[in-house]
């Protein structure tokens, strides 16, 4: 076995030196192509409850993870320990791995030409969110929890409120010639009270807000009157008779079906005939007014780079911006590279990558492009229907569309909310749920990776009393 560059200060090291020289070895242990990711990180997390601190957590990491290619076969394996004996049993153990795979025609590195970066800052690192020290964090998530208890006399107990701050680095390099590293930060804030009726009957929600830099945070008593009030207007919630009816989803609970059309849209799922839109590329699939995008490299309106925002994907290619449904109509599938070679198309760039592991697929910032409409112009319009705050379970399948969730949330009639609802099952199919889609609100803003304004979709079935 080759020596391995001279061992370097755990503390200091130098990432893309580490990476490429990983990747060298390989080479030199008789590798076809190589390629390694080493990521690190840093998190703190805070939660209080009742105004005492209940969990803190402070934690570091490091990790390196490395695939090997021998022509048509390919393994990987991944490390914490970066020492050169670490180092040196992470390649070799990959080569090894790599002689008993079976092969596979469609394996291997994207071409050289296609790997990039997108140039410049996409300010995805902003080191102010480790500006507080440690008793100031302690105290945001204490102010998040107090301003939700002192919002309503009905609140009288609490899961907490919370502070959290977190950065990280990803470096990627590989034997074709890319080398490129990213710099991530995040600080969050949340509150989660707890509610009693007349009867005794308690309730719980919460609300949250997360950002790429501290200026950009909610604060913490806007968080906490936000999740007071959330958390007020589902006491006396009951069930509701079995029917059909509109559904509208809030914003926080729609994400979830852009979610699911990106999963049923993804290349794996494509390929292997386990989606509902398998054969569909081109074809009208949803209501005329449906453009969903999934755009890797975005900015947000305050100027910060978005939650899914990197400068190449997870194989080393550069961040699109990609338009998945326009008007209805899908455009493309998400595709890495060895889903779209075995689909005879080109990827998207939509590659996600672990440590250990191949490539999987991945998105961006995906969302549902916003309509003219106010939630409240949606809601008012709706004669009778139920107004979906959120979700639970995970009953969407996405090789039938078929689509079967409990829920939560308030009473539409007469285009007023009336009360809460809870213990209610909504069901449909995605594929008509897509074709049903009667509104489409203005009140899109992200708060993680995958986003949607408020939607109205008629014709779903509440299983209820």
């Amino acid at each position: 076995m080759p020596q391995a560059a001279p061992q370097l200060d755990q503390a200091t090291i130098d990432l893309e030196s580490l990476t490429a020289d990983v990747v060298a070895l390989a080479m030199k242990a008789g590798a076809s192509d190589a390629e390694a990711v080493v990521r690190e990180g840093d998190e703190f997390s805070v939660n209080v409850r009742m105004g005492e601190v209940e969990t803190l957590k402070e934690s570091g990491s490091r990790g390196l993870g490395l695939r090997v290619f021998r022509g048509t076969r390919s393994a990987s394996t991944s490390t914490s320990d970066l020492t050169l004996d670490g180092i040196r049993q992470l390649v070799e153990g990959a080569m090894a791995l790599a002689q008993v795979t079976e092969e596979d025609p469609f394996t291997g590195l994207p071409e050289t030409a296609e790997f990039g970066s997108i140039p410049g800052d996409l300010h995805l690192f902003f080191d102010d969110v480790y500006s507080l020290d440690g008793k100031e964090r302690i105290d945001w998530a204490r102010r998040a929890e107090a301003a939700a208890m002192a919002a309503d006399p009905r609140i009288t107990n609490s899961d907490g409120g919370s502070f959290d701050a977190a950065t990280g680095r990803k470096v990627m390099a590989n034997s074709r010639g890319f080398v490129g590293g990213y710099r991530t930060s995040y600080a969050g804030v949340s509150a989660a009270p707890l509610a009693m009726d007349a009867n005794g009957q308690m309730q719980r929600d919460g609300w949250w807000s997360g950002a790429r830099r501290m200026a950009d945070l909610e604060s913490p008593e806007a968080i906490g009157r936000e999740a007071a009030r959330r958390t007020i207007r589902r006491l006396g919630a009951c069930k509701v008779p079995t029917q059909r009816v509109p559904i509208v989803f809030a914003p926080e609970v729609a994400r979830s079906l852009v979610g699911s059309v990106f999963e049923a849209a993804s290349g794996d799922s494509i390929w292997r005939h386990a989606s509902f839109l398998a054969g569909k590329m081109g074809a009208q699939i949803a209501a005329p007014t449906l453009t969903i995008v999934d755009d890797n490299a975005m900015l947000l309106p305050t100027g910060a780079g978005g939650f899914g925002s990197s400068p190449f994907d997870g194989e080393g290619l550069p961040s699109l911006r990609t338009v998945v449904v326009e008007n209805g109509v899908l455009q493309t599938y998400l595709l890495n590279t060895y889903s779209a070679r075995k689909l005879g198309l080109k990827s998207t760039h939509n590659a996600s990558r672990g440590l250990a592991g191949t490539p999987g697929i991945g998105c961006g910032n995906l969302y549902l492009e916003p309509g003219r409409q106010t939630p409240e112009e949606i809601i008012a319009e709706t004669h009778t229907g139920l107004y979906v705050t959120s979700l639970m379970g995970f009953g969407t399948n996405i090789v039938t569309g078929d689509y079967s969730r409990g829920a939560t949330g308030l009473w539409i009639e007469n285009g007023q909310l009336t009360h809460a609802v809870e213990e209610v099952t909504i069901a449909g199919n995605l594929a008509e749920m897509l074709m049903n889609l009667t509104a489409i609100g203005n009140d899109l803003v992200f708060r993680g990776s995958v986003a949607s304004p408020t939607l109205r979709i008629d014709g779903m079935t509440i299983a209820g009393a």
